[in-house]
């Protein structure tokens, strides 16, 4: 007995006694935490649709209970490890970030006018400046130019810019307003049924070889002058609509030169300024005989970009030609440039090349089987006078 205690002084019949079974536990304690799962990595969908990972930390247990979340970390999306990621250069302090760009305006389209009054040469006459604002078309309707026949035969007198409702509607120039209302075609003040519609009428303070100068604005929404008001250019007058005879919204706009009535038109193209850097062209357009022609229409082909314009002759007795010109088409706002002009006559088709000059007139006619010349018209007679309007 003596020799078992002393081997065993604490009465233990382990081997290990009390110290054995402590490091026993704490080596199963050790071996049981390096055996837990590495944390799980999982994924949500953001608002935007992008996966956003997050790390979620669960604490093991014994009894077989789900897991107790112990954080939610939230990560920027990591690379693959075996990938490298390449360096972010640094900002170029020479780099501009711009915004994103509007659609252009209207004016962005073509370039300013011209100075009023614009007279590159003795024969000409851009007294006026335009009925719409540069921000917006400004620019004569190619269906619904001066000479064309519509409505049961009768001759357009005018030009028609189409612009939408309550678009301002400004004077050209400097003058008096002769009639603002209903009637302007029969001359009765509230004829609602008149042609025109609501309509201003203004009486300018210069006139043209002794002849005095008028402008209409016709199938007008809202007319903001009265009969004998002073307006100045660019002065609104009225607002865009559609009163009157018409088949949309748009203004309709002439020149008058002597009495001043619908007898007494000439084309508007020839005396509203053009935008800088841009011209017009004017033509006689004859059969071989030498007569007015106006069976065909007369083809524009810019040499530069392609594009093409088609243009009527005057069609009716009330279109009047200029008294330098004589011409019977005019077109004007073509960008300076060469243009082939083509026209057909009979069963030919005939071509020739014109350079339009910024801010000037183009002049060159036509005569049948005999083609193309640009010969200028000889000076116009100094007495020149509008047909007198007939008298009831």
């Amino acid at each position: 007995m003596a020799s078992k205690q002393a081997q065993n002084p604490q009465g233990f019949d382990k081997p290990f006694g009390s110290v054995g079974i402590w490091l026993t536990l704490l080596l199963s304690a050790w071996l049981l935490t390096g055996c837990q799962r590495a944390p799980e990595m999982m994924a949500t969908a953001s608002p935007e649709g992008k996966a956003e990972p997050f790390v979620t930390a669960t604490r093991s247990n014994s009894r077989g209970e789900a897991p107790t979340p112990l954080a939610e970390i939230t990560l920027p999306t990591e690379q693959p490890q075996n990938e490298q990621v390449p360096p972010t250069a640094a900002p170029d302090p020479l780099t501009f970030v711009f915004p994103e760009a509007a659609p252009p305006a209207v004016s962005a389209w073509r370039p300013p006018l011209y100075p009023v009054p614009w007279a590159p040469t003795p024969h000409d006459h851009f007294y006026f400046s335009r009925p719409i604002a540069a921000d917006e078309i400004n620019w004569p309707d190619p269906n619904y130019r001066y000479g064309g026949v519509f409505f049961e035969d009768v001759v357009h007198t005018g030009i028609d810019i189409p612009a939408e409702l309550g678009t301002p509607v400004l004077a050209v120039a400097d003058g008096k307003v002769e009639w603002a209302g209903y009637g302007l075609y029969r001359g009765i003040q509230g004829d609602t049924s008149d042609p025109y519609g609501l309509a201003v009428l203004i009486r300018h303070n210069f006139s043209f070889q002794g002849q005095q100068l008028y402008t209409v604005y016709g199938h007008l929404q809202q007319v903001d002058v009265r009969h004998g008001e002073q307006v100045t250019l660019g002065q609104q007058v009225g607002q865009v609509g559609q009163t009157g005879k018409v088949t949309g919204p748009h203004l309709h706009f002439e020149v008058r030169v002597g009495n001043g009535d619908y007898f007494s038109t000439l084309n508007p193209e020839l005396w509203l300024v053009p935008p800088t850097g841009w011209g017009v062209a004017a033509a006689r357009i004859m059969d071989t005989p030498g007569a007015l022609y106006a069976d065909e229409r007369v083809r524009f082909i810019s040499m530069e970009t392609g594009q093409v314009w088609l243009v009527q002759p005057y069609s009716g007795a009330e279109a009047h030609s200029d008294p330098y010109y004589h011409e019977n088409m005019v077109i004007s706002d073509l960008p300076a440039g060469m243009y082939e002009v083509r026209m057909e006559y009979g069963t030919e088709i005939f071509n020739h090349f014109i350079q339009i000059y910024p801010g000037r007139v183009t002049y060159f006619t036509f005569q049948g089987r005999h083609g193309f010349k640009d010969d200028l018209p000889p000076n116009p007679a100094a007495d020149f006078s509008p047909p007198p309007a007939p008298h009831p």
